[in-house]
């Protein structure tokens, strides 16, 4: 399917997932489905509270995840995706082995220009 680039809607995609962190707690929520904060934390150790707390209410907020919320004492908090969040899962995919293949391009490339500046 060819897409005019007038309207082309990659940068709704894009917006949602762009940033340090959004694409990596939607990947681990693609591999270990349902995830409480302290986890997500553990598993992202340079992400601060404060941002980590902001990309789960925003990825909310566009219905990527969902949070559920248990009455007990202390209160449970439980992050998953949602239907629409799994969605992504191709994409994400698709995005992680472009970029291994991009990075195995960029070493050949350096590779080749080192040896053509030394020939």
């Amino acid at each position: 399917m060819q897409v005019n680039p007038i309207d082309c809607k990659m940068s709704v995609a894009l917006d949602m997932i762009v940033g340090k962190w959004k694409p990596i707690i939607i990947q681990h929520l693609i591999h270990r489905e349902t995830l409480r904060f302290n986890e997500i934390k553990n598993l992202i150790p340079d992400i601060s509270h404060r941002i980590l707390t902001l990309q789960l209410r925003e990825l909310e907020e566009q219905d990527i995840i969902q949070r559920v919320i248990y009455p007990q004492v202390p209160p449970k908090v439980e992050y998953s995706l949602t239907a629409h969040g799994k969605k992504l899962e191709a994409l994400m995919d698709s995005l992680h082995y472009w970029g291994l293949s991009h990075l195995k391009h960029m070493e050949e490339k350096e590779k080749n220009d080192i040896i053509g500046n030394q020939a």
